[in-house]
C-alpha cells in the first residue's frame, strides 16, 4: 500500500476526530484507509466502537458497551456535508444489547444525512443481522436508504470458527427480505480463511437465489497476530473467476479483487449498477426528493 501524500488524508482524519466520530476504516484497520481518506471519503461506524460480538476476523473490540449517543446521527450528517460526499456509507458495531439492535439509530442517521446535505448523497447502510428481528429491519427499510448491505462474510461451514454468534441462513433471509422490499441488496465475503473455491461459488449461488444485486469479494488480511492466520492468498485470476461465476448466476454486479472491501469504491459500484439498470439517485433538493422512488 502507498502511504498518503495528500493533505486531504490528514484533513479527513482530523474532521472525524474533531467531530468525535468513528470510522470502520480505522477501527477495522482497513488497508485502503490511505487511499479513501486521501479522497476525502470514509465509512462511518455508528453506535460506538465496541461490539457485543467477537467475530474472529474483525479488529473492532468487544466488551462492555455504552448507551447510543443521541447526537451521533447529527454529527454524521454534518461530517458528510463537510466532506462533500456524493455517496455516504454508514455501518455499525453489532449491538445485541439493544432491543432493536440499533435499527432506530440507523434510521435517525439516514434522516440526519438528508437534512444536512443539499444536494443529498446516495446513502448506503451496512447493517448487522438484528438477530433476525424483522421489525428492526423494517425500521431501516422505512428510512429508505439507496442500498442496504449485509455481509455473509464466509461460507456456512466456517461460521463456528469465524462468525460463531451469527447464522448463515438468518443472514440470507435478511437479504431476501431486503430484496423483496424493493431495495437494492448488497452482500460480501472474504476469502483466505480456509474455504474452498467450491464453497465460495456455493455462497454466490445462495446470494443469487435471494436476489442480491451487488456482491463484494476480497482477500482476508490478518489485522493482528491475535487474529486467525491467512490460510491462502487467492490469485487475482481466481477473483476474476468468482466475478464471472456471479454474473453467470445472474448477480448484476460482482466486485471481486484482493483489496475489495464492503464499502471500498462504493460510489463507483453504485454508479456501475445504475448504469446497468434504472436506479434512484441523489436529487437536487428537498427532503422528499432525496428519497429513492
Amino acid at each position: 500500500m502507498k502511504l498518503p501524500c495528500s493533505p486531504a488524508y490528514a484533513a479527513t482524519g482530523a474532521l472525524v476526530r474533531d467531530m468525535e466520530l468513528h470510522t470502520v476504516c480505522r477501527s477495522a484497520r482497513c488497508p485502503n484507509i490511505f487511499e479513501c481518506y486521501s479522497r476525502k471519503t470514509a465509512t462511518f461506524l455508528i453506535l460506538g466502537d465496541t461490539c457485543t460480538r467477537g467475530c474472529a476476523f474483525c479488529n473492532i473490540g468487544n466488551g462492555a458497551v455504552r448507551e447510543p449517543d443521541p447526537d451521533e446521527p447529527a454529527r454524521v450528517g454534518r461530517a458528510t456535508a463537510a466532506l462533500g460526499l456524493r455517496h455516504a456509507v454508514v455501518t455499525s458495531v453489532t449491538r445485541d444489547d439493544l432491543p432493536d439492535g440499533g435499527a432506530a439509530h440507523f434510521a435517525a442517521t439516514i434522516e440526519a444525512i438528508r437534512r444536512s446535505n443539499r444536494p443529498c448523497p446516495t446513502i448506503e447502510v451496512l447493517i448487522p443481522d438484528f438477530r433476525g428481528d424483522e421489525a428492526a429491519l423494517r425500521t431501516v427499510m422505512a428510512a429508505v436508504p439507496h442500498i442496504i448491505n449485509h455481509n455473509v462474510e464466509t461460507p456456512p461451514a466456517h461460521y463456528a470458527r469465524i462468525r460463531p454468534q451469527a447464522d448463515y441462513a438468518q443472514s440470507l433471509e435478511l437479504l431476501r427480505r431486503v430484496r423483496e422490499g424493493g431495495h437494492v441488496c448488497k452482500s460480501g465475503l472474504m476469502v483466505g480463511l480456509g474455504e474452498t473455491d467450491g464453497e465460495v461459488c456455493g455462497v454466490l449461488e445462495d446470494l443469487a437465489a435471494v436476489g442480491c444485486d451487488i456482491v463484494t469479494i476480497g482477500q482476508y488480511m490478518r489485522p493482528s497476530r491475535r487474529h486467525p492466520q491467512v490460510e491462502r492468498y487467492v490469485h487475482p485470476d481466481m477473483f476474476a473467476a468468482y466475478a464471472r461465476k456471479g454474473r453467470e448466476l445472474g448477480i448484476p454486479f460482482v466486485f471481486s479483487a484482493p483489496l475489495v472491501r464492503s464499502s471500498y469504491n462504493a460510489e463507483q459500484v453504485h454508479a456501475a449498477l445504475a448504469g446497468q439498470r434504472r436506479l434512484p439517485g441523489p436529487a437536487a433538493s428537498g427532503d422528499a426528493a432525496c428519497r429513492p422512488a
